[in-house]
């Protein structure tokens, strides 16, 4: 049997059921006609409405758009600043271990804290003790707080916040007394009288992205994970802009925390990933080079940037922070704390490693160990590689995966003696193949042979007679001009049953700038038979190819 001396909302419960997870009957049940009723209230909610610093409007009532909502949002705070003269933050932190209610802070989300107090009133209105001005930089009379009382539920605010919880169930005195009073901005009244009727209704009146907003906010401050969740959903559903979804990922840190706003802040990860995937394009140049770090961050997150290779997105990083932080401290800063971990160096070329050992923008400390970490990723056998990236937590950087780059990484072996040699290793994967046909190609990263740059192309290309299609391997020299080469190379592949590589072609070219060499039917069988579930050369959905080159003379 229940214990009859227990609250009538155990905590425990109300955390797990209601708080953390916003479900259930009575979450979902409409008390509509109960708002501000006296017939179905417990208590008297005072809320004392002070003058703003600035402007006494909400932000939804000023603003039309969303970047109208974030620039009145940020000038307010640089006011609220000059107006009390001090090096305010722009956040302030919650308490969450405050037992009184008399000093109970507000989320960091707001500019201005919230004061809760419990006291006994007479019946009507009382003016405001002076004393109590939790804004004691700003210059106002009694006459310009306004009161507005409502009537309320303890038990159906109790069920749906945690701050109000705690406000009825402190175990003082006064949480057995009547009144209780709010202390708000003028500029959080019509969000609170919003997010009040939410917690009746399970209903929101304002569609307006900068009213949606507002009361995200509010419910923020007042812990109704629900309405954060169905705030954040109504967002969702508007048109994602550039600036909107910026916006949503700059928001204070308590609201970004809030597993209630993680789909709205990954949508708009994904809609600024989905954007700027091609962050080398020049049509966007100006506009990548200026956007904030959040949006950098989202941007480098994804898996699917078109980009040559990993080299460019560290040119591109490197460019931005440039741009952006003249300081070279604040640069260094920005870099190694934020940007670095999003920068995939294990695939990123081995002459492209060794610029960012010798790098000013970064701490000496930091690239070593970047570079360390990269060289030992690219020294593992690839199915180690592939534990790796595996076992990389979801919410990591995601270092060790792969991006779908223009060129397709390849691993070099070199050697100087007794000839200048080196051996390169593409893997292509069977959908990677498969999309080549009719007429594809997929080029690999560059990689480097006596001090010039060459390249493996894989084709769908038709066969000497053109009387089927089938898989060509070529290999092509980056420069152009007068310089030439005479390479001995040779194509093999990787066969089933003995997973051993198996010589395919050779042969002796001297390549001139831009030329290229292969044969076009590697395999000699066609497409269809390439392509078949039982051809040898896929090994768990993987072709592995090597390419050996070998110099016999130059003519510089």
């Amino acid at each position: 049997m229940k214990d009859l001396n227990s609250d009538l909302f155990d905590p425990v419960t109300v955390m797990e059921s209601e708080w953390a997870h916003g479900g259930g009957s009575t979450s979902d049940a409409d008390f509509g006609f109960a708002f501000n009723d006296s017939n179905f209230s417990d208590r008297v909610l005072r809320i004392e409405i002070m003058p703003d610093p600035v402007d006494p409007q909400p932000d939804s009532e000023l603003c039309t758009t969303i970047a109208d909502w974030a620039r009145h949002r940020k000038r307010r705070r640089e006011d609220v600043k000059k107006e009390n003269g001090v090096d305010m933050p722009d956040e302030q932190i919650l308490n969450g271990n405050q037992p009184e209610m008399d000093d109970f802070v507000a989320s960091e989300n707001q500019d201005e804290e919230v004061v809760a107090m419990v006291e006994e009133f007479p019946s009507g209105d009382e003016a405001v003790n002076s004393n109590d001005d939790p804004n004691p930089g700003m210059d106002f009379s009694e006459a310009d707080v306004r009161v507005k009382t409502l009537h309320i539920s303890s038990p159906i605010l109790a069920a749906k916040s945690p701050f109000f919880y705690k406000l009825f169930s402190n175990g003082m005195r006064e949480s057995e007394l009547r009144h209780v009073t709010l202390r708000i901005n003028a500029s959080e009244e019509a969000a609170l009288m919003e997010l009040l009727n939410f917690m009746y209704s399970n209903n929101l009146n304002v569609r307006t992205a900068p009213g949606l907003l507002d009361v995200l906010m509010a419910a923020d401050k007042f812990e109704v994970a629900s309405c954060m969740r169905l705030c954040s959903r109504l967002l969702r559903n508007l048109t994602m802009t550039p600036e909107s979804a910026l916006l949503y990922l700059e928001l204070p840190s308590s609201v970004l925390m809030a597993d209630a706003v993680q789909p709205l802040t990954d949508a708009a990860k994904q809609y600024l990933a989905g954007r700027y995937k091609d962050i080398t394009k020049q049509v966007f140049q100006e506009e990548v080079m200026n956007l904030p770090l959040a949006g950098i961050e989202a941007i480098l997150s994804s898996d699917d940037l078109q980009v040559a290779s990993e080299d460019a997105v560290y040119d591109f990083v490197l460019k931005w922070a440039r741009h952006q932080y003249s300081n070279l401290e604040e640069r260094r800063e920005v870099l190694g704390a934020r940007l670095a971990r999003l920068i995939r160096f294990p695939y990123m070329t081995c002459r492209k490693l060794k610029k960012v050992l010798t790098c000013s923008d970064f701490e000496h400390d930091v690239s070593s160990k970047l570079v360390l970490e990269a060289l030992f990723f690219k020294a593992e056998v690839p199915h180690r590689q592939r534990s790796l990236a595996a076992e990389e937590p979801a919410f990591s950087s995601r270092r060790f995966l792969e991006r779908a780059y223009k060129y397709r990484p390849v691993k070099v072996v070199e050697f100087e003696l007794p000839r200048q040699q080196c051996v390169v290793y593409l893997d292509l994967k069977r959908e990677e193949c498969s999309n080549l046909y009719p007429s594809g190609r997929v080029y690999s990263q560059a990689f480097h042979l006596g001090g010039q740059g060459f390249f493996l192309s894989a084709h769908c290309n038709m066969d000497q007679q053109s009387s089927f299609h089938c898989f060509g391997l070529f290999l092509g020299m980056q420069e152009k001009g007068s310089v030439s080469f005479t390479v001995d190379y040779e194509f093999a592949a990787r066969s089933r049953p003995t997973e051993e590589f198996v010589s395919k072609y050779k042969g002796n070219y001297t390549f001139t700038g831009g030329k290229a060499v292969g044969y076009r039917n590697l395999f000699a069988i066609p497409w269809t038979s390439f392509m078949a579930e039982d051809c040898l050369y896929f090994i768990n959905g993987v072709l592995h190819l090597r390419a050996e080159l070998t110099i016999r003379h130059s003519n510089l």
